[in-house]
């Protein structure tokens, strides 16, 4: 009986040294970034900087609709019309939100654009800088933004400005729902839009 016991506990230990290692840790899922519009301009609006976000039956009235600094995309079932200009400007569509104000650069020529993020809860970028200002509006879930400034959450319906120029930055879909957001960039255009970053401590 006490070698058929050694003889049990052998093999256990055998099988034990064998079995399969327990997988590692999953890594979060990217966050899709999707471009929607762009367009370079020379100058930028003189004074404080503002995003004015406005709604339209369709994309052929926001285009109808749209200045020098705006931008039209379509996200989610609507047509929706950026413009960038100063605080209270009237309204040609309905209104959705008005954020700033927009840190402001000095470039030799501008790049306006507008993407998309997408993603299920725990998605995030990897750490990275813009050489311009980012800004958020939430259509659904949560967006949190991780820089040295802190984290800064952006709830479903809420527009939010970010950090200014070559502040180095995480984002992530930090609801308990997908996220879906469209971000709102004023960046140099004669530098990489994007750029791999570090943050501080890291």
């Amino acid at each position: 009986m006490k070698g058929l016991l050694v003889s049990t506990l052998a093999l256990l230990a055998t099988a034990l040294c064998f079995a399969p290692a327990a997988p590692a840790q999953d890594k979060p899922q990217p966050l899709a970034i999707k471009p929607l519009a762009q367009k370079k301009v020379a100058e930028l609006p003189p004074g404080a900087l503002y995003w004015r976000i406005e709604n339209f039956p369709s994309a052929a009235g926001a285009q109808a609709a749209a200045g020098p600094h705006s931008l039209v995309a379509e996200a989610r079932g609507k047509a929706w019309l950026f413009t960038l200009g100063p605080k209270g400007g009237t309204p040609k569509g309905t209104p959705v939100a008005e954020l700033g104000p927009i840190p402001r650069i000095s470039a030799p020529e501008y790049l306006l654009r507008i993407n998309e993020a997408t993603g299920a809860p725990g998605s995030v970028t990897p750490v990275h800088s813009h050489p311009g200002s980012e800004a958020f509006f939430v259509l659904a879930g949560e967006q949190s933004i991780r820089s040295p400034h802190g984290v800064m959450r952006v709830a479903e319906g809420k527009a939010e400005a970010g950090q200014g120029a070559d502040v180095a930055m995480q984002v992530s879909s930090s609801g308990s729902t997908d996220l879906h957001a469209l971000v709102m960039f004023v960046v140099d255009a004669t530098r990489p839009f994007s750029s791999p970053a570090k943050m501080a401590g890291h």
